[in-house]
């Protein structure tokens, strides 16, 4: 499960609507690379759905991201290849044939860049906002936390403590996930992609989006960058 919780003393604000737009490029960040990132690396598809709705109230389907709750949580579930994060990899892995193992461990490496991504979507269209360039010195591993990405952080430090030994070798494999969630976002399809879903989670007025119709809405961005590299004949 990734997701985000806020709390707004004044939920009409305009506040309210940016922290709305953050979210939205949040969840849609997870979403995206869930579905493309995981088709990209020749994953098997998984299944999610995107829920948004209040906290500690039950409140009927029409409840939406920009809807005036004080208090709400938009999350993405499902959606990971590891269901359960194991308390040590060798021990989950002994009776795995080395195939298997690297099957094991390419699933973990993918959870981990698409936690990563959710919070990485989140800077990245603030900072398009705000005019301004992103790169990983600017928006580094901990400026996650400013971007809604502390839980999706923790999990990340669940998977690596199971999966590395050492802090050192942790240290190193994380900032390698991170440059390639880096380069997710940075990739001209995938953002079209983020941007279309984002705009359909504030658009709708329903508060779960199913797998079917957020994969139909990322698989456009593919289509349209094949269109585009058509246009220029490349």
């Amino acid at each position: 499960m990734m997701n985000r919780t806020f709390n707004l003393k004044d939920p009409s604000s305009q506040a309210h609507i940016e922290v709305s737009r953050n979210i939205a490029f949040h969840e849609a960040g997870h979403a995206a690379a869930i579905h493309l990132g995981n088709q990209q690396k020749g994953l098997p598809p998984v299944f999610f759905q995107i829920c948004v709705k209040p906290l500690n109230c039950d409140l009927p389907s029409s409840e939406c991201l920009g809807e005036q709750s004080g208090q709400y949580i938009a999350k993405v579930e499902g959606g990971r290849l590891i269901h359960t994060i194991a308390t040590s990899f060798r021990e989950t892995t002994k009776y795995f044939s080395n195939e298997q193992k690297l099957d094991y461990q390419r699933a973990i490496e993918a959870d981990i860049i698409n936690l990563l991504v959710g919070p990485l979507a989140e800077a990245r269209y603030i900072a398009l906002c705000d005019n301004e360039l992103i790169n990983p010195r600017l928006v580094n591993i901990e400026a996650l936390h400013y971007y809604g990405g502390s839980s999706d952080l923790e999990i990340v430090n669940e998977y690596l403590d199971c999966f590395i030994a050492t802090q050192e070798l942790r240290e190193k494999k994380l900032n390698r996930l991170f440059m390639e969630a880096f380069s997710f976002i940075n990739e001209w399809s995938n953002w079209l992609a983020i941007t279309l879903l984002a705009d359909f989670i504030l658009a709708t007025d329903r508060n779960i989006i199913q797998f079917e119709e957020i994969s139909s809405i990322l698989e456009q961005g593919k289509l349209l960058k094949i269109a585009k590299k058509g246009d220029f004949g490349s």
